[in-house]
């Protein structure tokens, strides 16, 4: 679960799994185009393929390959899990 915590820290992991949640199976390049675009992140791609090494070691993103493309995917069930850690939990009576 730290990892995940982890990930989450920083604001262009955070834009990434944005950009994941609105459209999956996208290749680095396209995150890199709509991180430039839409978050104002002028990252390397190197850069961002080491945040999303790190997503994908939290779990937070699956890749599949393609050829020579890799894609990528959300995994939302860490979060999931995340949230249930505290919203599920039965509420104790006064």
């Amino acid at each position: 679960m730290s990892d995940v915590y982890k990930a989450l820290a920083d604001p262009t992991r955070r834009a990434l799994l944005d950009e994941l949640a609105d459209r999956d199976d996208q290749t680095l390049f396209e995150l890199c185009a709509r991180l430039a675009t839409r978050h104002a992140v002028a990252s390397s791609r190197q850069a961002v393929s080491q945040h999303l090494e790190v997503l994908v070691a939290a779990g937070l993103v699956v890749t599949r390959r393609q050829g020579r493309y890799k894609f990528h995917r959300l995994d939302p069930q860490p979060l999931e899990h995340l949230a249930d850690r505290w919203l599920q939990r039965p509420k104790e009576q006064p």
